[in-house]
């Protein structure tokens, strides 16, 4: 399993994802861990952008966004409140996952098991300075 570590400052963070899209241009599943608040949907606001032109928002209540560009789409997983597997089974995942389309997922601890081991496994805290982020991005 590779690593890449960066500790980011959030006025950076356009540059980073830029990075991380360099360095991972064939993976299309990526899985955000972090705490409440850490800057998950920021960072992932910034691929999209990236990605296809748009601003993205938080699909809390919708479970996925689907952002479509030019080139490439993108779907934007959040899954908070989620119970079980079978809500997200519901809206058939497997179609997004396995597309070849970009896929972000926000909480993916909840439907670990249903995310293929092929994806990118980006971990997200606060550095001891607050507009510091530590990340750690596992393949």
């Amino acid at each position: 399993m590779k690593e890449l570590r960066r500790d980011i400052s959030l006025s950076n963070l356009e540059d980073f994802a830029k990075e991380v899209l360099e360095t991972y241009k064939t993976n299309r599943i990526f899985s955000f861990y972090g705490e409440m608040g850490v800057g998950k949907t920021t960072l992932i606001s910034k691929l999209v952008k990236l990605l296809t032109g748009e601003e993205a928002s938080s699909p809390t209540f919708s479970l996925v966004n689907v952002y479509k560009g030019e080139r490439t789409t993108v779907n934007h997983f959040d899954c908070y409140r989620i119970e079980n597997s079978k809500d997200i089974e519901s809206i058939g995942y497997e179609e997004f996952f396995y597309s070849g389309d970009y896929c972000f997922i926000e909480w993916p601890e909840k439907i670990e098991t249903l995310i293929p081991q092929s994806g990118i496994k980006v971990y997200l805290s606060v550095h001891s300075k607050d507009e510091i982020r530590s990340v750690i991005i596992k393949t």
